[in-house]
Parts: structure tokens; C-alpha cells; sequence
């Protein structure tokens, strides 16, 4: 009976979002892709952006049509506000409707004060700020009532990291916004929150932390292991589902018990 009553919730499980569809800017690789490739798991037919790698966006596409999920590809460059006009168009055309609006297109960049230019800045708001702004007013058209906004943040939002000033500070950007449009998307039922990763291995965790590093954050966070994407996943799973409707404006730290 065990077995019965556990394959009967992981079938719930796994269409708690049919009929849904999602749009994952920057889902070619890394937490992206993790996120695509849970949020089909759940039902959610998946569209994903990415820039330039189109051979890593066909491979999350194939993988996800593999499991009998449907999954579209579009390149676009989020800092691009005819790039992103065009995508949601594209959208309109193929599905018709964006359900579930995952902002998690973004680029890194660290280097004492010093060191950094205006330019360093462009690169890194453009993507991590205007991006998602420039994205999520173009969307708005697409999202019915009780639709759902998540925005991928980081811890580095919260946390005074030397360094890091000009990520950190788009990153913190991100979080205001949520709360602000929580507010301003109310009234429609549709919800926005954000999701805070800690120490999550992909290839900006790669670029951002040397791995004679890894020890000694494992040995700082409370469950003793670097974060994976699948985990990041699961938590934005929950925050595009049903299950989440009484939560709103929320930024919820993903980290392990890293920064507590």
C-alpha cells in the first residue's frame, strides 16, 4: 500500500503545473536549465532563452522532450529590449500565454573598487537589472491572473561581500523589486518573489570561487556541502505551484544554512 500511496503523489507531483506554461530566460545551463528541466517535470510546458550557445539550449530542449515534456528554445539577449520584444511575440504566437515568468537570465562580475568603471557596471545591470525589468514589462501581457514571477537573486544581495560591490548591488536591486511588484501585481493575483542562491555550483560559481575555496565554505554551511542546481530548482518548483499562492513579495534564501 506504501508503494501505491507514494507512486500515486509522485504522479500528483509531477503534473502540479499542467497546463501551465513557462518562460526561463537564461535556462541553456547551470540553475537555468536545472529549473527547465524540474518545472517540466511538473507538467510545465517549458520555453527557455539564451544568447549564444544554441547547441546548450537544443540539449536541454532534447533532454526534456526525452521525458515526453514539450520544451521550445529562443534566442534572445535580455538586455536587448528589441531581442526581448521580439521573444514575446515569438511566445504569443507558439503558446499564447507565459503562466510562470522565471527572471534568471544573469551575468557575474567582481573586482575591488579600484579596479571597477562605469563600464563594469553597464555589463553587469544591464543583464541583471534592465533585463529583468525590460523582460518582465513585455511578459506582463502574457501573464493571466494567478500567474507567477520569480526572480533568481543571491545571497550576495544580503550580505556585504568585498569585491563584489557592483553584483552584490544588482543582485539587492532584484529584491526591491520584488517586494514593489508583489505590491503592484496584487490586485491581478499574481504573485512575484525571488529566490536567493548561496554557494551553488554552476559555471558563474566556477568562475566566481576557486576550488581550494569549496572546504571552507562546506565547513561553514550548516548542512556541509556546496549547494546543486537541482536544489535551487526545487524551491522555484514550489514557488511556481498552487502551494505557494499565500506567499508573495518574499525573498527566500536557498543556501544550506551558509548565512544564517
Amino acid at each position: 500500500m506504501t508503494t501505491i500511496v507514494q507512486e500515486k503523489l509522485e504522479a500528483q507531483n509531477s503534473n502540479k503545473l499542467a497546463g501551465k506554461v513557462a518562460l526561463v530566460t537564461g535556462g541553456s545551463r547551470g540553475i537555468g536549465a536545472a529549473i527547465a528541466a524540474r518545472l517540466a517535470q511538473e507538467g510545465a510546458t517549458v520555453l527557455i532563452t539564451y544568447t549564444k550557445n544554441k547547441k546548450a539550449a537544443d540539449e536541454v530542449v532534447t533532454e526534456i522532450t526525452k521525458q515526453g515534456k514539450t520544451a521550445h528554445a529562443f534566442k534572445a539577449d535580455v538586455a536587448c529590449e528589441k531581442e526581448t520584444n521580439a521573444l514575446i511575440e515569438d511566445v504569443q504566437k507558439a503558446v499564447g500565454k507565459i503562466d510562470i515568468l522565471i527572471n534568471n537570465a544573469g551575468v557575474w562580475g567582481a573586482g575591488p573598487l579600484e579596479t571597477l568603471t562605469l563600464e563594469s557596471y553597464n555589463k553587469i545591470f544591464d543583464v541583471n537589472v534592465k533585463g529583468v525589468i525590460g523582460t518582465t514589462i513585455a511578459a506582463l501581457k502574457l501573464i493571466p491572473e494567478g500567474g507567477r514571477i520569480i526572480n533568481i537573486s543571491s545571497v550576495a544581495g544580503k550580505v556585504a561581500l568585498p569585491g563584489v560591490s557592483i553584483y552584490s548591488a544588482s543582485k539587492a536591486a532584484l529584491d526591491h523589486l520584488t517586494k514593489i511588484w508583489a505590491h503592484e501585481l496584487g490586485p491581478k493575483g499574481i504573485t512575484v518573489n525571488a529566490v536567493a542562491p548561496g554557494t551553488t555550483v554552476s559555471d558563474m560559481f566556477n568562475e566566481a570561487i576557486a576550488e581550494d575555496q569549496h572546504a571552507g565554505l562546506i565547513e561553514k554551511t550548516a548542512l556541509r556541502r556546496l549547494g546543486q542546481a537541482e536544489d535551487i530548482a526545487a524551491v522555484v518548483a514550489f514557488l511556481a505551484s498552487k502551494d505557494s499562492g499565500w506567499v508573495t513579495g518574499q525573498t527566500i534564501t536557498a543556501d544550506g544554512g551558509l548565512n544564517m
